[in-house]
């Protein structure tokens, strides 16, 4: 990423000594400042087996070790909402010291911390752009974690938080019980509501009028497949979301040869929903799925 450094005269030295990680932003300011150094704690997750008999808590992981988070970003709003400074880390590009840990150097001020943590492939295109919005551009959402919480900086004295992030996202284990035809390329997955976006603050999709993303399944021909997808969902109130997932087999030329519609999957922030059946076999209706949901509890439905 491009680095962009605005600082004043006299901090150009320390601005250097930052500039580590990926992209920084700060906006000039003749008042006070103070260094605020921002470390992220463990990441505290609750699991499930693939099978979904039960649940499993996991203890703290770190982040450096968590194969789930690829990037972080931290950014600073003062109280106009204005971005004082914004700085991303990607796991393994060696732009910074220790993964997960960060230094800014801030006016006094209040201000609006954000903190996210999250997937990351090549190809992915995310933004953050407020305290209440941010997303994937880029086809598919992935994993995320995020914390929002008020900063205040009083005096030049240093200044140290740790920041627990939640997991905001929900995900879909797609199995099929069929084996896949050599015709077969692509899986195009379709969800009815959710989106790409969310609201860091809340952990709620901004958008919910949903999305596709297309997997290429990486078994051999025959064999049965694993898809997986992380939307996020509207989650009023922290409830389910129910939606309509449509299921379509691709040849190498995007032409549909198989379609399986399946109403009513519930959907949550933090917990895990696996879809079973037969994908490939004509005939077959999504009634004939198994539906288990995890994570935060466990969830056996038929339909």
């Amino acid at each position: 990423m491009k680095t962009k450094l605005i600082f004043l005269a006299a901090l150009v030295l320390l601005a250097a000594s930052c500039s580590k990680e990926s992209e920084v932003t700060v906006v000039e300011n003749h008042q006070e400042t103070a260094l605020v150094r921002v470390s992220f704690n463990d990441f505290s997750m609750a699991m499930s087996e693939v099978a979904g008999a039960r649940a499993v808590t996991r203890s703290e992981e770190a982040p450096a070790s968590y194969d789930g988070v690829g990037a972080m970003t931290l950014a600073f709003y003062d109280a106009e909402g204005t971005e004082v400074y914004k700085t991303n880390q990607i796991k393994g590009d060696g732009t910074y010291t220790t993964f997960g840990e960060f230094t800014a150097n801030l006016p006094v001020g209040h201000y609006t911390m954000v903190a996210l943590a999250f997937a990351h492939f090549d190809g992915d295109e995310f933004t953050l752009t407020s305290p209440t919005q941010a997303g994937y551009t880029s086809e598919r959402p992935r994993e995320t974690f995020s914390q929002v919480q008020s900063v205040t900086v009083t005096s030049a004295s240093p200044l140290d938080l740790k920041v627990t992030l939640k997991r905001i996202s929900s995900w879909l284990k797609l199995f099929s019980t069929d084996g896949r035809p050599a015709s077969v390329k692509k899986i195009r997955t379709t969800f009815g509501k959710g989106g790409k976006d969310f609201n860091p603050t809340t952990g709620c999709a901004i958008t919910n009028t949903g999305f596709w993303q297309t997997n290429t399944p990486s078994s051999a021909t025959g064999a049965t497949i694993e898809i997986n997808a992380v939307p996020f969902v509207a989650c009023a109130d922290d409830a389910e979301e129910k939606m309509t997932v449509t299921i379509e087999a691709l040849d190498a030329d995007n032409n549909v040869l198989a379609t399986k519609v399946v109403e009513n999957v519930p959907f949550k922030r933090n917990r895990q929903t696996i879809l079973r059946g037969k994908v490939f076999t004509a005939g077959t209706s999504g009634a004939a799925f198994t539906l288990e949901t995890a994570w935060l509890e466990d969830k056996t439905v038929d339909f």
